[in-house]
């Protein structure tokens, strides 16, 4: 790929195409292989992430209806679901949510970057993740009706929480692949983008689905106030954001927004 020319004093530096980075956040955010000739770039792709959550859960969505009709029990298939979640995500957000658990329960605040650039999990992070799969097959399986619609916002507003936090708070790391997403930021078009993305989810979702309003209202305002205290409190936490916070971000919003539903 040929790389982009350097930005001039006092411009923001260039980044491609839409197209191109959206081949590169599918890409970076999946494990799902491009068609031939898609040429992705990877310069500018964090505002994308609620895209690609979206079409996340829309997939998610289909294999649970159609894991339905087959018959399977509720609770299975939402195992199975959440679980192929993480297959087609290669594990990139529930391993940053794991080693941010490392680090957090570290007690000296200089420690916590090197317990969570550690390769290795630690017992926190191994419960972590145990903790937010859990809680995500077993709130899914307690919602009898508007799961499809509640996965779906999960999933665009936990990655819209991500963009907040990599427009809004210091990344502590000086490189890393969370630089490269903050280098190339538009502050405030691009955590725009994903916001009217979520709005839109749940317009459609109110239209086609009066009866389930209450479900609407509930995912609209707690994934909204979820996605923003999330980066906040990690970054009350650390004092900024690392690559392994943007990942946890994404995987307690989702997981706390599916707990925040059952109450409906």
């Amino acid at each position: 790929m040929t790389p982009l020319p350097p930005a001039k004093p006092g411009e923001t530096s260039p980044r491609p195409g839409w197209f191109a980075r959206l081949g590169g956040s599918i890409l970076f955010y999946t494990k799902l292989p491009l068609p031939s000739g898609w040429q992705p770039r990877f310069e500018g792709i964090a505002p994308l992430a609620p895209v690609v959550g979206l079409a996340l859960g829309l997939g998610l969505v289909g294999v649970d209806f159609a894991l339905g009709q087959l018959g399977m029990p509720t609770l299975t298939r939402s195992a199975l679901v959440i679980g192929l979640g993480v297959w087609v995500t290669g594990g990139l957000h529930l391993d940053g949510a794991m080693d941010t658990a490392d680090g957090l329960a570290v007690m000296d605040p200089e420690r916590r970057l090197a317990a969570m650039a550690d390769s290795h999990s630690g017992a926190f992070g191994v419960m972590a993740a145990i903790a937010i799969l859990g809680l995500k097959t077993l709130a899914l399986a307690e919602l009898a009706t508007g799961r499809g619609g509640v996965l779906v916002a999960a999933m665009v507003w936990g990655r819209w929480g991500q963009v907040v936090a990599i427009a809004r708070y210091p990344y502590l790391r000086a490189e890393g692949k969370g630089a490269l997403h903050r280098e190339h930021l538009r502050s405030p078009q691009d955590w725009l983008l994903g916001l009217g993305l979520a709005l839109a989810v749940h317009g459609i979702w109110a239209w086609r689905c009066p009866d389930q309003l209450l479900l609407v209202g509930i995912s609209l305002v707690g994934g909204l106030g979820l996605a923003l205290a999330t980066g906040a409190w990690l970054d009350r936490c650390l004092g900024g954001h690392t690559g392994d916070t943007y990942g946890a971000t994404v995987e307690w919003t989702e997981t706390l927004l599916l707990c925040l539903a059952t109450l409906a």
